[in-house]
């Protein structure tokens, strides 16, 4: 597990909302996908279920990677929480068009208007 860690950055905010990193360039591994995803499980199991996933670092993402998402947002949404997307690049964003995944992901543009979604 502290290898996963590696994989993301945490930082908790007011409201229960926690902010996550993911801090790979490429989300492309099986392996790697499982870890994030076992992270993220354990983190709404405890409880988190306002995550905000920011993107910023990230280039390339497998179809496996947005399965991945798919059954983390069904977790937290189960748990009555909400999950948003942010900084995705233009790359990555297009497959989420192509897929219509934008049309079931909070999708924002930086952290801070992921944030104010919460209040609205």
């Amino acid at each position: 597990m502290d290898e996963s860690k590696s994989l993301l950055s945490v930082e908790r905010m007011k409201d229960d909302i926690v902010v996550v990193r993911l801090l790979p360039r490429q989300i492309l591994d099986e392996l790697q996908i499982s870890e994030i995803s076992q992270s993220l499980k354990d983190m709404v199991d405890s409880g988190s279920t306002k995550i905000i996933l920011d993107f910023s670092t990230v280039d390339h993402f497998s179809s496996s990677a947005l399965g991945m998402l798919i059954i983390l947002k069904k977790q937290i949404e189960g748990e009555k929480g909400s999950l948003k997307l942010c900084y995705i690049r233009s790359q990555i964003l297009k497959v989420f068009k192509i897929t219509r995944l934008d049309e079931i992901f909070s999708i924002y543009k930086t952290v801070p208007e992921a944030l104010t979604s919460f209040s609205e």
